[in-house]
């Protein structure tokens, strides 16, 4: 958004606007749904889920304020997104990050994923199985 750095009141609106746009949720005719995260009663970031690939894979995503990373708070939310994607009948919940945010790969990684690199080395793609339903089997081996 133009205009000044900050949380100017126009970026606050913004915000609210694109929040309230996506009020009908997955059957909505954006496909997406954003919730808002808190912490000790106060609004510490946002997060989303949207609809991806047909009806059974949601993408995630999420922006937690600077000052509130590394408490745990976005590992919590994740899981609780995981929860609200088994509602909704996902089958996978997919997430993309880069490889310098390790705040978010050990959010993933504890809520099950094991992310992997793209082709340019700086993107990270992870694949999550929703809160509910179980995780992909490891691949079987034989012992001789």
């Amino acid at each position: 958004m133009a205009g000044p750095p900050g949380w100017t009141t126009e970026r606050q609106e913004a915000f609210r606007n694109r929040h309230r746009a996506r009020r009908p949720g997955l059957a909505g005719p954006l496909r997406e749904s954003t919730f808002v995260i808190t912490h000790d009663g106060r609004t510490v970031g946002s997060a989303r889920l949207a609809l991806r690939a047909g009806h059974d894979v949601l993408e995630t995503g999420m922006w937690l304020g600077r000052s509130h990373r590394g408490r745990g708070i976005g590992t919590a939310t994740l899981r609780v997104l995981l929860g609200e994607a088994a509602r909704a009948g996902a089958r996978a919940v997919v997430a993309d990050t880069e490889a310098h945010n390790t705040a978010a790969l050990g959010a993933l990684r504890r809520n099950g994923a094991t992310p992997t690199a793209s082709q340019d080395t700086v993107g990270i793609h992870a694949e999550l199985s929703p809160k509910g339903t179980p995780p992909p089997s490891p691949p079987s081996t034989t012992h001789p």
